[in-house]
């Protein structure tokens, strides 16, 4: 596949009908290997192995209403006690971070009204903390850990 700007983990691929699978922890089941899925992969595993993100509340391809249809967030993080607390939109290698990705991320979190938004293309990583209560949107420098959240 492709490298990343991730550190590695032993991944687990098999194939199915001539197709490749990984296995996603979060869902507990092999799931196809698209370029995009190898980024989550490798993104879940930095969260939960570099920065402390519990995989007990984390969650991949969650379904949400948007304006009458239905959305899917790449993944989720949640509070112990059930609410969102992050969105986290992937993209393939190939695929520019953008304002275009940025609105989709935007989109979903008028559903949802989490403090923190995260895009990846397993090459360049964004992430930003909402301030409901002064209307701003920072930019943090990195990823934060779990414990600061």
């Amino acid at each position: 596949m492709f490298a990343l700007s991730l550190p590695p983990f032993e991944a687990n691929i098999t194939n199915k009908n001539n197709q490749p699978q990984i296995f996603d922890i979060l869902r507990r089941r092999f799931v196809a290997l698209t370029p995009e899925e190898w980024v989550r992969q490798h993104f879940i595993h930095f969260l939960i192995n570099y920065k402390g993100y519990p995989s007990s509340l984390m969650a991949n391809e969650i379904s949400i209403q948007l304006n009458g249809m239905t959305r899917r967030c790449d993944s989720v993080l949640y509070a112990s006690d059930g609410t969102p607390r992050m969105i986290i939109e992937y993209k393939s290698p190939n695929i520019k971070i953008n304002q275009k990705v940025f609105s989709q991320i935007m989109s979903y979190n008028h559903v949802l009204r989490v403090p923190y938004l995260i895009l990846s293309n397993g090459i360049e990583h964004f992430c930003c903390h909402i301030d409901y209560t002064t209307q701003k949107i920072v930019f943090l420098k990195e990823i934060p850990d779990y414990s600061t959240l």
